[in-house]
């Protein structure tokens, strides 16, 4: 919500502070104006009450922070602010519609076009010591209710098994003009559905405690090297990225418990965080350890004893990250002219139609709040049809892929790109995302040329747009060494043909049926020959000097659940003796080649450890894990 006017950004202020008596199980009248007009509220009135709210509220949580743009107030705060705006019948904002408007995007982002990409990022060593569950997910000592592998269950289940509660937020979109409120069929630029799950990434920041309450610049910069830990580092592989930052139990992140709400999101980029990035726009999420709030923040809202501990860390969580994939750099997303997101409209089943409860996913049932749903009418909804992106023209533009390509910090490079046309005599404009530092693409021969400044992993996007406007792309990595460094993974791309310079356990091979580059790839769980437990490719090198990081390109094909079947890897440090999950358990058969890369020391010994894990049944879930392109840079 960060209109850039002094005008807009004092009206955010209300943050999400309506609240129906519904809400609260009580009934009062409410006394507007002059004309001193009575009426009951209702669960039906409850957008009224939204719009009534004062701008002034000092019990509002936005109120003097206007960076927390989607903030969650606890019931009891809202009860607060509620007693307040009766008190104060004159203090009322200007009506307004509860409909979201597109904000006309920020850095030319609005919403989360893309496959959403879910980094949890526990901060702090508080979070204690590391294991696994049987679900393949991180769990910590330091998290008595289980708050951790219930987050990742979570979000491995959305998307998943048709689920319909992620089709609510698909209606929105970017590509329309500022101020619309709806999407026409024929928008490409829609909210993507999370098909096959959200969570993309787990790491364990236990480098330092995390501060006792810790401030939104300190959020923001934890954020922001959480995407460097991810090797997110460019602005394209973070244009479908949120970071959800989440503070450990007893500490009271941006002093959530003094100033009465449960969570919020933004982007580095916002003033009022003021967190300068160097891989583009990072969108984040204040997660505090919910059930420290207790009913405040949702337990047992849905579901009493055991069985509702954690409601409130799905509903909570649920509702920012509706609000990040819908107003990704806020308020360049959809807002109404109140300041309130998609959640803020139905927080604590506020806002007419649907009410909390729990939805299942494939991993489970989870409590979740509903979502605003323009096109339904102006109500909360738990469910909606997956809107997909409409047609565009008849013209088809490919890109010819150029594959991964390599350089050197400070050794000049070029690389000519290609497309074709299904329809003749049509001259491209060129754009590129993702180019490594120092590199820029001539925008009509489609010439990358230039000289590398900073060594790293970049993951590019070139687009050829024809006479018509239609276009295609094609993506692709480009390493960039340093200056001093040197790849010391021997045969990392099994170019050799075969296993050398890697130790094998299990039922390992090289193939040559689908390489992320070259001719070979490692393969580990051979199909047809299953063998039940894990199958290893394994290597021990020193890291060198110049040299920052090791990375690889894994691709699974997982017909079972990841309790039973996955990819995973491991990375020690032989100096220290630590050893580090670079790859949590993954399982799917998205065909799908996806980097990973982890931090590394120069002068330090390491193992790497690639490993596909298979519960031995051939029929009908046998799973194997191709590896390619392990290098150090």
């Amino acid at each position: 919500m960060s209109l850039r006017t002094s005008a807009r950004r004092w009206s955010l202020r209300v943050g999400t502070a309506a609240l129906t008596a519904a809400a609260l199980g009580v009934s009062f009248q409410l006394t507007v104006g002059a004309s001193a007009a009575t009426r009951p509220v209702n669960p039906a009135r409850s957008s009224l009450l939204m719009r009534m709210y004062s701008l002034q509220d000092p019990y509002n949580p936005a109120h003097g922070h206007t960076y927390r743009y989607g903030v969650f107030p606890t019931r009891h705060r809202l009860a607060m602010m509620r007693k307040w705006a009766i008190s104060h019948p004159h203090a009322v904002p200007a009506a307004s519609s509860n409909d979201l408007a597109f904000g006309g995007g920020i850095d030319g982002i609005g919403v989360t076009t893309g496959h959403e990409k879910v980094y949890l990022v526990f901060w702090g060593s508080q979070w204690g010591t590391q294991g696994t569950n049987s679900n393949g997910d991180v769990t910590l000592s330091g998290d008595p209710d289980g708050m951790a592998p219930y987050l990742q269950e979570l979000m491995k289940g959305l998307g998943s098994g048709g689920e319909l509660w992620s089709g609510v937020m698909t209606q929105y979109c970017q590509g329309v003009s500022t101020g619309a409120t709806s999407c026409p069929s024929s928008n490409q630029y829609h909210v993507a559905y999370p098909t096959g799950g959200a969570l993309s990434g787990v790491w364990v920041d236990e480098s330092s405690s995390a501060p006792a309450a810790a401030t939104a610049a300190q959020l923001g910069t934890e954020a922001v090297n959480a995407a460097g830990h991810f090797g997110n580092t460019t602005a394209a592989s973070n244009r479908d990225a949120q970071y959800v930052v989440i503070s450990p139990t007893g500490t009271d992140p941006d002093s959530y418990q003094q100033q009465g709400f449960c969570a919020w999101h933004d982007w580095n980029g916002d003033s009022y965080v003021g967190v300068s990035s160097p891989y583009g726009d990072i969108a984040f999420t204040n997660l505090p350890y919910i059930p420290d709030a207790g009913t405040s923040c949702g337990m047992n809202y849905v579901n009493s004893g055991s069985a509702g501990t954690l409601d409130g860390a799905s509903i909570v969580e649920g509702h920012e990250y509706a609000e990040t994939i819908t107003d990704q750099n806020p308020a360049g997303g959809w807002t109404n002219s109140s300041g309130y997101e998609t959640g803020d409209l139905c927080a604590w089943d506020q806002g007419g139609g649907a009410v909390s409860q729990d939805v299942n996913f494939t991993t489970g049932s989870f409590a979740m709040q509903p979502t605003w749903a323009n096109d339904g009418g102006g109500t909360c909804e738990i469910s909606h049809s997956i809107v997909t992106n409409g047609g565009s023209t008849g013209n088809t533009v490919t890109v010819n892929s150029p594959g991964s390509q390599t350089g050197t910090v400070g050794t000049a490079t070029s690389l000519q790109l290609s497309a074709t046309d299904s329809q003749s005599g049509q001259t491209f404009t060129w754009s590129a995302t993702g180019l490594p530092s120092g590199l820029s693409i001539n925008s009509s021969t489609g010439l990358i040329s230039g000289t590398p400044t900073t060594a790293a992993a970049y993951s590019v996007t070139a687009t050829a747009t024809d006479t018509t406007g239609a276009s295609g792309s094609a993506s692709f990595t480009w390493t960039i060494g340093s200056s001093g460094s040197t790849n010391v993974i021997v045969n990392g791309g099994f170019e050799d043909g075969n296993l050398t310079g890697w130790t094998s356990s299990g039922s390992t091979a090289v193939t040559t049926t689908n390489p992320h580059s070259g001719n070979y790839a490692g393969l580990t769980g051979i199909p047809g020959t299953e063998t039940s437990g894990n199958s290893t490719l394994k290597q021990s090198f020193t890291a060198p000097s110049g040299s920052s990081k090791v990375s690889f390109w894994y691709n699974v094909d997982c017909n079972d659940s990841v309790q039973y079947d996955y990819a995973t890897a491991t990375l020690k440090n032989n100096t220290t003796g630590t050893t580090s999950t670079v790859l949590a358990h993954t399982c799917n058969t998205n065909n799908t080649w996806v980097q990973v890369s982890a931090s590394i020391t120069a002068g330090d010994s390491y193992t790497i450890t690639l490993i596909n894990h298979d519960d031995g049944y051939s029929i009908p879930d046998p799973t194997s894990t191709e590896w390619d392109d392990v290098l150090t840079s």
